[in-house]
Order: C-alpha cells, then structure tokens, then sequence
C-alpha cells in the first residue's frame, strides 16, 4: 500500500514521465500489431505481413504526440486524428495508428464537459470510421477492423466521461468534507468565545456584587470601630460572609472549567430567582433599603432564563450600592407577562446616572454584561436614569428561550 501511495505521488508530480512512458507502451502495441494480419484464413495471424516505413513513420509521430496529451489535449487529438486518417488512405496493410486518436480522444473527453465530449466524440467515430469504410482496399466497408474504429472511439469518449464524471464526484466530496471541517472548526471557535464571554460576566457579576458589599461593610466597621465596637464586628462578620459567597461562586465558576467527572466539579445548581431573597438580604444588611414585589413568575424556568434574571438584579442592586448614594432606597420586581418575565430594578438616588456602562466611569462592564445576557436569549433590555431622578434597570426576558429551551 505505501509503495502504491508512492507511485500515485510520484505520478502526480510527474506527469511528462507518465505520459511518455505511456507512448513508449502505445507504440510498442502498435508495432507490434502492425505484423498481425486480423483476417488470415483461420483467424488472426502473426508474422504474415510487415509495415512499411511511411506507416512506421506514422505511428512514431503518433506516439510521440501522446506525450503532450495533457499540455494541448485538442491539438494532440487534432494531429492524432490527421495522421491515423493519412494512415487509413495510404496505408496498405494498415497499421493501428488509430490507437492514437483513441488515446487522444479519452485525453480530451476526461478534461472538458459532457456535451463537448459527446459532440466531439461523435465526430472523431464518425469521421475515422466514414474514411476507414471509404478508403477502399481489399476488405469490404463492413469489415470488422472498420467496425472496430467505431467501437474503439465510442469507448474512448464514454470511459474519458466516466473518469471526469468521477474525478468531480471525488472534488465535490473534498471541498464538502473540507468545508464542513472549516464549518466545525469555526463553530468550535464561536462556542468557546461565547463560553468565554458567559464565564466572564458571571466573574463580574460574582466580584463586583461580593466586592461592593464587603467596600461597604469595611468602611461601616472602620468607621465605628472606636465607639461602637458590636456594630463594627457586625459589619466584619458581614464582611466575612460576602467574602465566603464569593469565595464559593468564583469556585463554582472556576469548576465549570474542569473536565467531566471531576470530583471536585460543582454539583450545587446554578443561582436563580430561587436565591433571591439571599441576594436581596445582603443588600439589606449592608445599609440599602430593597423592597421586592415578586409576581406569579413560577418556579419552571428555562435554567438560562432563571440565571439571567438573578444575575441582572445582581448587578442592578450592585450598582445602586455603589453609585446611588447612601440615602438611597431600591425596588426589585420580577413578574410575567404573557410569553416573557419582565424584571425591573429602580433606585431613587441623587447621583447622576448609578450605572457602570463604559461611557459612565470609564470602564464598567455591568450594563453591557447584562444587554448580552438578555440579547443572547432573544429578549431586550433598557437602562438609563429616571426622570425626576435615580435610575431603572428593565430586561424582559422570553419564557421560550432563542434556543428552544422553554420554561
């Protein structure tokens, strides 16, 4: 099998060398079936006749035309034809020059289209088999060697369009087993950018939330620390305890990262609104006032829908705590309408515009993390500051999911 690989390559590269090796074999046939004589008295017969010079001429410029077969096909076929003709009209006995033409024309018939090949085919059988009838000579036009330049010719032209026809099948194969090799390739990509993408809102959500809390209770426990020292180790004890939330979900995020059946992968469920009154206690016991009006919204909802929702209030209540102000109070509301979960979350603190788009401090991620959430679900989601002041987060997000998932 390597050896047949080998050769295949080597042919490829080599196509002159092929071709003419190839011309060398046709000629030698030809010359030697120059000596038999097809219609001896009890059949086929060899050493009975011998060419003459003009036909050995003939089959050696012949031959020698199949080398450039696959640089010029049609002129090749051109010439073939030309001498295998001058062959059938001088030629007495006839030498198999047409052998020639039937090489040349399989050539062509392999390299162009099936209407060309027809067309042409049909005119080199005819016009090789037309002048081998009328030439004359002692054999009567329906002879077998004139029938035999017929069959030759249609053969050629039929196996050229086979070897073609299969050839394309062969390419179209390639080009869509490569194509669909790009396309999984590119799939792979865009699954790890989104994968990359999700990882690192929830990393934002996770730090920015449990960060903001334990800035709060830090600055409220240095802040009593001298005159009231129950509510500064309060405000420590609060501290401690955000800090081990976070602790627990950047690990769970981090988890996600290990190969399956990991022992120490996350087992626990992802957040959702489930969660929600522990998410809004820890606003509360950092000093915001948060009320929650939670709706008919169901306890069914799709895992990617549940996860964006806590996610939005999460940084939603996040930002209020660190822009809003310290007299500032916020809202929570979570309710379905018809095919959607609308999720709502409004302050009304003095500060111009509590959000952390890039365009409001330079850098922030929370906005953009959640109009991403929400548009890779299929649903919308608008921010911006109240009139009359403070600021209202509303997403709405579908029930069936962009994926098919429903609740």
């Amino acid at each position: 099998m390597t050896t047949l690989v080998r050769g295949r390559g080597w042919a490829r590269t080599h196509p002159l060398a092929v071709d003419a090796a190839l011309a060398t074999a046709v000629l030698v046939c030809m010359v030697v079936g120059s000596f038999a004589e097809p219609n001896g008295e009890h059949g086929p017969t060899w050493g009975t006749r011998t060419p003459d010079a003009p036909s050995l001429v003939l089959m050696v410029l012949g031959a020698l035309a199949l080398v450039f077969r696959r640089r010029t096909p049609w002129c090749v076929l051109a010439a073939t034809c030309a001498a295998a003709i001058v062959e059938l009209l001088t030629g007495q006995p006839r030498a198999p020059v047409v052998m020639c033409a039937v090489i040349a024309l399989f050539t062509v018939a392999a390299r162009t289209d099936r209407s060309t090949t027809w067309r042409i085919g049909l005119v080199t059988m005819t016009g090789l088999t037309g002048v081998a009838m009328l030439s004359g000579g002692p054999l009567p036009w329906y002879a077998q060697e004139n029938l035999g330049i017929f069959a030759w010719t249609g053969m050629a032209a039929a196996a050229g369009d086979a070897v073609r026809s299969r050839r394309a099948f062969v390419d179209a194969i390639r080009e869509r087993a490569e194509r669909a090799e790009r396309t999984r390739e590119e799939e792979a990509r865009r699954r790890v950018a989104e994968e990359r993408l999700r990882i690192a809102r929830d990393l934002h959500d996770v730090v920015a939330h449990h960060i903001a809390l334990v800035n709060v209770q830090a600055g409220v426990a240095a802040h009593v620390m001298d005159r009231r020292p129950d509510q500064a180790k309060e405000a420590l004890a609060h501290v401690r305890d955000a800090s081990r939330s976070a602790l627990n979900e950047l690990r769970a995020t981090v988890g996600l990262l290990r190969q399956t059946g990991d022992p120490e992968a996350p087992t626990e469920p992802a957040p959702g609104l489930h969660r929600l009154d522990e998410l809004v206690d820890t606003f509360r016991n950092a000093g915001l006032p948060v009320e929650v009006a939670l709706g008919q919204v169901g306890l069914d909802l799709a895992a990617a829908v549940d996860l964006a929702a806590f996610r939005i209030i999460q940084e939603a209540l996040t930002n209020v705590q660190k822009h809003a102000g310290q007299d500032a109070k916020a809202e929570v509301s979570v309710v379905r309408v018809g095919p959607n979960v609308e999720v709502t979350v409004i302050d009304d603190g003095p500060g111009p515009g509590n959000g952390d788009a890039p365009n409001t401090d330079g850098g922030g991620h929370g906005l953009l993390g959640m109009r991403e959430r929400v548009t890779a679900l299929g649903g919308s989601c608008s921010a911006g500051p109240r009139y009359g002041g403070g600021f209202r987060v509303h997403a709405i997000l579908p029930v069936t999911t962009a994926k098919g998932g429903t609740a």
